[in-house]
């Protein structure tokens, strides 16, 4: 028997469901999302992450230290363990003509992506649209089904688990003794420094960053390649004074 403790990295295989109205929120079963009309439902894998650090809603994440590798399991999660309890302040009034200059007509139960949130239109009346900015699934009960299909040993799947759950991308890297260090573009350093703590807590590991070389080689080639195109221009120049 293997169970899981916190700080086990894990690959899981789950269904979320709503209580009240049995609607599948979210899975990765590929029958199960193609039924729901997930986007790319063939894409669909289990969710690899680290029990006990908040890489799944607070509830599961609890829920999960202890348990079989291979047995399925159902919880009950109250708001609060959950997605969160609605929040009266997150619905606000807003103009409507701030949706028309991003060509959007808003109309009643719409849900639109703003800023990267997911938003519901809740009215829209004499120049303004009331938006509900709480989560679509907070203030309710949510019901998941899990199993643990297998603990994760390589520390490679490891970090590319972190990487993928906080970057949502992996990077090239290596370890070397205590040291991660990952090869990334220049326009990701900063964001990358900023994430390196979980991966020090989470795996013993200091994140040193290493921009991409072929970065700045190919600002050399492109500055080199430009200055052969202005000395040929030159010299056509001065073979037709010729």
């Amino acid at each position: 028997m293997v169970t899981v403790q916190k700080n086990d990295f894990i690959e899981l295989e789950f269904t979320g469901i709503v209580k009240d109205t049995q609607e599948i929120f979210d899975t990765t079963n590929k029958d199960e999302a193609k039924k729901i009309g997930m986007q790319n439902p063939e894409k669909v894998k289990p969710a690899m992450l680290s029990v006990g650090n908040s890489m799944t809603v607070k509830g599961l994440d609890a829920d999960l230290s202890g348990k079989e590798v291979g047995k399925e399991y159902s919880i009950e999660l109250k708001a609060e363990d959950a997605f969160g309890k609605r929040n009266p302040s997150m619905v606000k009034m807003i103009p409507l003509k701030l949706f028309l200059e991003q060509r959007i007509m808003p109309e009643k139960g719409m849900q639109l992506s703003l800023d990267g949130m997911v938003v519901k239109i809740v009215s829209v009346s004499g120049g303004r649209v009331l938006v509900d900015f709480n989560n679509p699934l907070s203030g309710k009960t949510i019901i998941y089904k899990y199993k643990i299909s297998r603990k994760l040993e390589d520390q490679k799947e490891k970090i590319n688990a972190l990487q993928d759950f906080f970057f949502r991308k992996t990077f090239d890297f290596e370890v070397k003794e205590k040291d991660l260090i990952m090869k990334v573009d220049k326009n990701m350093q900063k964001f990358v420094e900023m994430m390196a703590k979980p991966f020090e807590e989470i795996l013993g590991l200091k994140v040193k960053v290493e921009v991409f070389a072929s970065t700045q080689s190919s600002k050399v080639g492109d500055a080199k390649a430009e200055q052969e195109i202005v000395e040929k221009k030159e010299e056509k120049k001065e073979e037709a004074k010729k």
